[in-house]
This record gives C-alpha cells, structure tokens and sequence, in this order.
C-alpha cells in the first residue's frame, strides 16, 4: 500500500491536468456527502438534546425508542414521499438537473441548495489542487474547506454551530503546526491563533451583554474563530473579523431595509466568518501585504 502513494503522487505530478479532473470529482462526490450531513446532524444533535433532557430530569421516554437515524442510516429518501432515493439518483449535480429538480416518484421539488453545496465544494476542492498541487497542505485544505462550508450552511440553516465541526477543526490545525505538516504556521502561530481568536469574540459577546442585557451572537462563534486562528495565525484574524463584520453588517442592513427582516431575529455569523477565513486562507497574506504597503507600514 504504501508504494501506491508515490506512484499515484508522481503520476499526478507528470499530468496536472488529471490531477484537477480528479480533484473536481472528487469534491463533487464530497459535496453530495456534505448535503447528508448539512440535514442530519442538526437533527441528530436534536435527538441527543432530548435524550439527555429525559435523563437529567427523569424522565421515562412516552413513545417507543427511534429508529437508528445517523449519517448513514436510515438511506437518502424523498422527504415527501418516503422514497428511497435510487443510486442514480444520487450522482451529483447531473442527476438534480436530469430530474429538472424534482422527485422522481412524486414530484415533489428538491432544492436547489444540494446541487449548489456539490458545486462549492468541487469549487474548493479544486482551488485546492490547483494552488498546492499533489501535497499534504492540499489534503489540509480539502478537510478545511469542506468543514467550513458545512459548518456555514448549517449555522445559516439552524443558526447552530456543532462542537463536532468547529473543536476539531481547531484541534486539527494544532496538531498540524505540532508536526510541521499541511500548514504553512508555526506551532506558536496556531495556538496563539486559537486562544485569541476564542478570547476576541468572547470579549465582544460579554461587553454586548453587559451593556444591552441580550446575547449579540453564540458560544459556536468563539470556536469557530478559534479554529481558524489555529489555521491562519494570529496575525490574519484581524482582517477576517474585518470582513467577516464588515459584510455581515451590509448583508443585514438591506435585509431589514429590503427584505424586512426582524431585528429581533439574530442573523447568522458563522458564515460570514467562515468565508472569511476561506479567503485568508488562500489570499491573506497578499491583502496584508498590499494593505501594508498602502498603510507605509511594510
């Protein structure tokens, strides 16, 4: 097995483009995985909720057990209709535009979100490959974007942020700056990197509600931001909250001017955080530089 990696690593290396062709099947295939795991954890993490809440207070269950729902049982079905879904029913984004959106048994319509979330993770996928080429830092990349964008869509589904998701991300990179492999941060880096980027926004959570009594975002936002300190550094969170905030706060301002959203209803951060550090991951060092540069500072 391990004669296989060398061969495959130089065949990739020889043909470039094979390397992309594959890189963009694969985060397609990766992406239709995704889409389970955007609908199922929410409700699996539900299910958990309710089973501790019974123990802690005691409580006997009133209906019989549930039937085993994970990630991968019970199999993909129609939500209106209960039918499974065939396995060429499942390529992605062909079969979604071969069914014109719609269950083949019923009609019932399938959003446009499975076929969208297919494509941004081929996307990723590929922009990886592309920038890293046949190297660990494009597996790090891989599991990092995939992460972040299930993360984000999940948090702008539910407006939850699974532990699952963010802590070992964070850990991950850690481990990554430990070893020396699939990060381009020193081990420093990461861990300053995930304590201020944990710190930051659980300052700014307290200050808020001190002053106005409400809680102005989640205990998930912390972690997430520390997870991409540990990725990215110290040094470049500044720019994500930048603009992460930044387009946050236009988003919502034509959201209650246009859409008239209720300021009451808090709108999602994780996806403006996660796209964020996408883009510092992949351009951040160059905007610090022209920033820099502009600013006299370099």
């Amino acid at each position: 097995m391990m004669t296989l990696i060398p061969t495959w690593a130089s065949f990739f290396a020889e043909y470039p483009l094979a390397w992309l062709i594959f890189a963009t099947v694969l985060g397609l295939l990766i992406g239709s995985f995704l889409n389970v795991v955007i609908h199922r954890l929410p409700i699996m993490m539900e299910h958990g909720w309710r089973q501790d809440c019974r123990e802690l207070l005691e409580v006997a269950p009133t209906s019989p057990a549930p039937a085993v729902y994970n990630l991968i049982t019970p199999r993909s079905a129609c939500p209106n209709c209960q039918t499974p879904i065939k396995s060429w029913q499942n390529i992605p984004v062909i079969s979604w535009v071969a069914l014109r959106g719609q269950c083949a048994h019923c009609g019932h319509k399938i959003s446009i979100q499975y076929p969208m979330i297919e494509l941004l993770s081929g996307l990723l996928t590929v922009l990886a490959a592309w920038k890293f080429g046949v190297s660990a830092t494009t597996l790090a990349a891989w599991i990092f974007g995939w992460v972040l964008l299930t993360a984000a869509v999940i948090d702008l589904k539910t407006t939850l942020l699974p532990d699952v998701l963010t802590l070992p991300l964070m850990w991950l990179g850690i481990f990554l700056a430990l070893i020396g492999s699939g990060t381009i941060i020193s081990l420093k880096e990461a861990v300053i990197g995930a304590m201020v980027g944990y710190l930051a926004l659980w300052s700014v959570y307290w200050l808020f509600k001190l002053a106005t009594g409400r809680e102005g975002m989640g205990y998930g936002d912390f972690k997430l931001l520390a997870a991409l300190g540990s990725w990215l550094g110290w040094q470049q969170l500044p720019l994500v909250l930048i603009i992460a905030a930044g387009v946050g706060a236009l988003v919502g301002m034509g959201m209650v001017l246009f859409l008239k959203h209720d300021q009451r209803i808090p709108i999602p951060f994780g996806p403006y955080l996660a796209s964020a550090g996408l883009l510092g991951f992949y351009l951040g060092e160059p905007i610090l530089r022209f920033y820099l540069g502009n600013a006299g500072l370099n």
